[in-house]
């Protein structure tokens, strides 16, 4: 760890750092690592863990955590210029004369920092004086290597490129996500027209899930810690950040969008027998998602055709042949937890594992049970301890890291599993 750390603020490090200090008061002494990372410390410690050296380069796992949780206790601008202002201490970078050789050692791994923070939460950069504080600290380092100026041009390059993307998200969602409704009965052509335009289930199911994967692509990692932040009772008054979770927001506003679709499509024809055959490709069409691996639009289309609206036409389900659609809604049952759709979820994941082709890599969760899965895990543990340490544990490890080891450990994962899994 770097050289500056009081005793107070020490922790065990990861493999490049040298052995650290006792702790004082201030830390639990032997306190257990987590991947190379504390299971609990105080922000600035946590912070200090991610900061570079030119001997010590923090663990990714613990980076990309860090970046993640670390904003229910401090906005992302602020811990960008905490983590510029120890660079620059640290290094002595505000000095007229610097050690170049230890520049030349430190620089790889600040830049290697910025790139991996601008790749993976390029919405942490969307403020002009984040940008700021990376040109200053890449500047102080660019006297010793002009390759630090190209490199930082190129990261700054391809930050704007990946935020410009993410803009043209949302603003083509405005107006695609309020439900479908009529006063009258549209004319039956507009039936007509659907079938005629896409009357195969199998492309019609390849399409559901080119719009699916094209609305998950811009909800950032960040943006399911969140949609769940509480108001920390050991922190300010005011929580750390407005409301920032509009794509997630707009994806499940897509689900009940193809929910109502799917039932307006079933309600329209006059004819029963014309409804029974728009169900039965409905129903098709929910099976080829299933294959694919898209059970979010298996979720919605299932949804849709239980709507009340639908389900009450008793004449018309009469000729339906609904062998296949029991079969779906079998796998999509609520009951334990939705136990049958994690097992299929579970069979999906190993196949995307060792899929050879892109189409078996696909895998769509039913988003919102996903959402309900997050938000109890969030519940079940404590930001902070009693001490005030942030509860690091929470955010990187698991009990599938190391088995429980007593009774109250075991009884904590059973109750933990029944919950995700939907097991006893």
């Amino acid at each position: 760890m770097p050289q500056t750390l009081s005793a107070s603020d020490m922790v065990t490090p990861g493999s490049l750092s040298p052995p650290p200090t006792e702790p004082t008061d201030g830390e639990q002494a032997g306190q257990p690592l987590l991947d190379g990372a504390p299971s609990s410390a105080s922000l600035e410690t946590l912070i200090q863990h991610l900061v570079p050296t030119a001997d010590y380069y923090p663990e990714k796992a613990y980076i990309f955590t860090f970046l993640l949780s670390s904003r229910l206790f401090i906005e992302p601008r602020e811990l960008l210029a905490r983590v510029c202002h120890l660079c620059i201490e640290q290094q002595q970078l505000d000095k007229p004369v610097l050690d170049k050789a230890r520049v030349r050692k430190f620089g790889p791994k600040l830049l290697q920092l910025l790139a991996e923070w601008t790749e993976t939460f390029p919405r942490d950069f969307q403020e002009e004086s984040t940008i700021g504080h990376l040109k200053d600290v890449v500047g102080r380092i660019a006297p010793c290597d002009e390759a630090y100026r190209k490199r930082m041009h190129q990261l700054l390059q391809a930050l704007h490129q990946k935020l410009a993307a993410l803009r043209q998200g949302p603003e083509g969602l405005v107006g695609a996500d309020k439900p479908i409704s009529y006063r009258t009965k549209p004319p039956a052509s507009i039936h007509r027209e659907l079938l005629g335009v896409c009357s195969d289930p199998y492309t019609l199911a390849q399409q559901l899930t080119h719009v699916e994967l094209e609305r998950l692509r811009h909800i950032g990692p960040e943006e399911f810690v969140q949609a769940f932040v509480n108001k920390d009772p050991l922190a300010s008054t005011k929580p750390c950040f407005s409301d920032k979770t509009s794509n997630l927001e707009a994806y499940v506003k897509w689900f009940n969008r193809l929910c109502y679709l799917v039932a307006t499509e079933i309600c329209m024809p006059a004819k029963k027998k014309q409804r029974a055959q728009v169900i039965e490709f409905f129903i098709d069409v929910a099976r080829e998602c299933f294959n694919i691996g898209n059970f979010n639009s298996l979720m919605a289309i299932i949804s849709g055709m239980n709507m009340s609206p639908v389900s009450r036409l008793k004449k018309t389900w009469a000729k339906v042949r609904t062998a296949k659609f029991f079969i779906l809604e079998h796998q999509m049952d609520p009951t334990g937890n939705f136990c049958n759709y994690r097992t299929a979820l579970r069979g999906a994941v190993h196949r995307s594992l060792t899929a050879h082709s892109s189409r078996e890599k696909i895998v769509i969760p039913f988003f919102s049970l996903l959402i309900k899965d997050i938000y109890f895990l969030n519940e079940g543990c404590a930001n902070r301890l009693p001490n005030g340490h942030v509860n690091f544990e929470l955010y990187l490890a698991s009990y599938e890291s190391e088995s429980p080891e007593n009774q109250t450990e075991k009884e904590r994962w059973k109750a933990l599993r029944s919950s995700i899994l939907g097991k006893t």
